[in-house]
């Protein structure tokens, strides 16, 4: 009796860890954009509501530890991390929009912090990257 009193405790305390990582429906999580501004990643609209599962993005593309995820330029736009989804195609019977389509930046990017030279650079890889797509 005593040995699965400890091990339900240490359930219980895995599945609070746990939770306390993921970002829930209702919790907004912001990472630092570097160049491109900080990045809002919003709960709300990556959960059940839209017909997603944890196991969506967790662990691959992205892992359940903070401070863990690390995205460089290169892999903005590949299917690596938010391009998996933000494809500009649909899933889970919504549209989704693309991350390389500039119009869209600031749905992520807090714009007022993204400096205008970088936006041009931005501009110019999207254009790369949407040239090489077609090949």
């Amino acid at each position: 009796m005593r040995f699965t009193i400890i091990i339900l405790s240490l359930l219980i305390a895995i599945a609070f860890v746990g939770s306390s990582i993921a970002s829930p429906p209702g919790k907004t999580v912001e990472y630092a954009g570097g160049d491109q501004g900080k990045i809002i990643f919003n709960g709300n609209t990556h959960g059940p509501k839209q017909g997603m599962k944890c196991n969506d993005c967790h662990p691959k593309p992205f892992t359940m530890k903070k401070g863990t995820f690390k995205m460089s330029n290169e892999d903005h736009g590949k299917p690596v991390f938010c391009g998996k989804c933000h494809d500009g195609k649909e899933h889970n019977g919504k549209v989704v929009f693309s991350q390389s389509d500039e119009k869209d930046c600031g749905k992520c990017h807090k714009k007022e912090e993204v400096k205008e030279e970088v936006k041009e650079e931005v501009k110019e890889e999207i254009k790369k990257q949407c040239e090489e797509e077609k090949k």
